[in-house]
């Protein structure tokens, strides 16, 4: 009797190779082990997601444990090319007894066939491999971190990612490697910008002239130059780039790069467990900054100075003084619940508003004049901020008030129209997801090609995973946008919402934590007017999220919620 196997497989920017190349020869592995048993009829590959990621942080890999689950799955075994790269670390003890769980057999050429659940020898053949998977992206971060030192100690060489404000990148001829040489790559160095650089210079004369972070902003705003976010707007899209801020000054001030070396290691990437209580969550990485002991200078000048490094030194040693006087705190996660978190927005500069507790009240508080310069002559208040409490009692009657019997029937065709596929909604959010997981393949076969070429890890890092980021919710939207279910109809909503209305009655009753999550799926947006002490609230629900769900254990378990 033929088998019908599913094939899964992974490729990462750690693994340096072309995702085609790579799922072939993985294929072809596979393809050796069971064409004498069947044949593959289903594909899973993961692109660009690093094998430290746990199985179900992998959007095929999750796809594929989900069709574990459906008898009509298609398939009755699935098979690895290779166990290093779909297993890290425990993962195989993780994954495997969901295997064992639905009857599907997990095929491995090391093993020769399917791994049987009651052989030792299989589960320690597992366990090594994960172990050595581990083993094996420790060895290439140390290979890679050592070799990046080197080359900027010693070579004094750029190494990729965004040039500072105040330079821009020129040619310093063919790569070093034969092998890139030959296709063309060419290494980089930094030049001075002729419309930054002064800029840079200014920024550091008046503050070791005595002149404060936001005097200097307040000036350069007055003037009419642009800010690194206006002068650069492509890099920038999530900026709005209306004037100079602190932050900005405070970061070209702490660029010890404008002295004219290469200054590497600043910055390193932190593994940490997302929940200590889940350890199979696995970690996420975050950035977090050396010790400037640690900071790796050139041993020689590697591009054209904008500042002495006497300069730097007085310029660094100032801020240090003026951090010790203000004692700022360290940042911390806010363990406090905002039901609005992220949803509510300034009139006067079109800015999210951040969340603060004061008093054990739930505040939102606009802080563009504290952190901006306001010669632009933008009208913004100095203080932007209300309670919580005065606009949720409103918020949640409003919403219950869209299910009362004499509106009911205006809220539900309202809505049908707005998810009805026919009006080309539907199909623009099929659309751009794709459009948007497009561009982030792109996106992440030039970071790729940036990696090959020597680029930092660290920058070339954050930019992988801001696009990760954007491809899952795209991905989302694609797996619940299409295929539809169901036509959305005026009698379909009113049956989803006469079923809900209790629920929409009993908002005002929830805590904080349960109402966000309502909020965002009513794609809530609350824009607030200080002059006139007005909320404006707009709601614009994904129709991709329309639908009746029904507890399966409803009819054998009255007794359950």
């Amino acid at each position: 009797m033929s088998t019908w196997f599913a094939f899964y497989g992974r490729v990462s920017t750690e693994d340096q190779q072309d995702p085609e190349a790579s799922r072939q020869w993985q294929r072809t592995r596979a393809r050796a082990l069971t064409d004498s048993h069947g044949e593959i009829v289903a594909d899973f590959f993961d692109i660009g997601r690093s094998r430290s990621l746990p199985w179900k942080r992998r959007p095929e890999a999750t796809r594929l444990l989900e069709a574990l689950k459906d008898p009509q799955r298609g398939f009755d075994a699935v098979v690895i090319g290779e166990p290093q790269r779909a297993f890290y670390g425990n993962q195989y003890g993780l994954t495997f007894p969901v295997f064992e769980h639905y009857g599907v057999e997990l095929w491995v050429p090391e093993v020769g066939g399917p791994i049987d659940p009651n052989s030792e020898a299989h589960d320690l053949i597992m366990s090594v491999f994960g172990g050595m998977s581990k083993g094996e992206r420790n060895r290439i971060k140390i290979r890679v971190r050592s070799a990046m030192g080197s080359q900027a100690q010693i070579e004094g060489r750029y190494l990729g990612g965004r040039p500072p404000y105040g330079y821009r990148l020129a040619d310093a001829g063919p790569h070093p490697n034969p092998g890139k040489a030959a296709d063309g790559k060419r290494l980089h160095t930094l030049e001075p910008d002729p419309e930054t650089a002064p800029v840079v210079q200014r920024i550091f004369a008046e503050y070791l002239a005595g002149a404060g972070i936001y005097a200097i902003a307040e000036g350069l705003t007055r003037d009419g130059i642009l800010c690194p976010s206006a002068y650069d707007p492509a890099r920038n899209p999530h900026r709005s780039g209306i004037a100079w801020s602190k932050s900005a000054i405070r970061t070209i001030l702490g660029n010890p790069r404008y002295t004219g070396f290469q200054v590497w290691n600043k910055q390193h990437k932190h593994e940490a467990l997302i929940d200590v209580e889940d350890v199979a969550l696995g970690h996420e990485t975050r950035m977090r900054w050396n010790d400037p002991n640690e900071w790796i200078w050139s041993d020689d000048l590697a591009h054209s100075p904008l500042i002495d490094r006497e300069d730097f030194n007085q310029a660094a040693a100032r801020q240090v003084s003026a951090e010790a006087t203000v004692k700022l705190r360290k940042p911390h996660r806010s363990k406090n619940a905002y039901a609005l978190k992220g949803l509510v927005y300034c009139a006067s500069c079109e800015r999210r508003m951040q969340g603060q507790y004061n008093h054990g009240r739930a505040y939102y508080r606009c802080r563009y004049t504290m952190e901006y310069a306001v010669a632009n002559k933008l009208d913004h208040p100095r203080n932007v901020y209300f309670r919580e409490v005065d606009i949720l009692p409103d918020l949640d009657g409003w919403l219950a008030s869209l299910f009362t019997d004499d509106r009911i029937h205006d809220t539900v065709t309202r809505l049908a129209a707005a998810a009805d596929d026919d009006t080309g909604r539907g199909t623009e959010h099929l659309r751009a997801a794709q459009a948007t997981i497009r561009d982030c393949q792109r996106k992440l076969t030039r970071y790729r090609q940036a990696l090959d070429e020597g680029s930092d890890p660290g920058v070339i890092g954050r930019w992988i995973a801001d696009v990760e980021a954007q491809q899952v919710q795209a991905e989302a939207v694609l797996r619940r946008t299409t295929p539809r279910r169901a036509k959305i109809t005026p009698d379909y909503v009113e049956q989803l919402f006469i079923a809900c209305r209790s629920a929409a009655r009993s908002l005002h009753r929830a805590a904080p934590e349960r109402k966000a999550p309502v909020y965002r799926a009513l794609g809530l947006k609350v824009t607030y007017q200080k002059e006139t002490h007005t909320a404006e609230v707009q709601v614009d629900p994904d129709p991709s999220s329309v639908g009746i769900l029904s507890c399966p254990r409803g009819d054998l378990n009255p007794h359950a919620h």
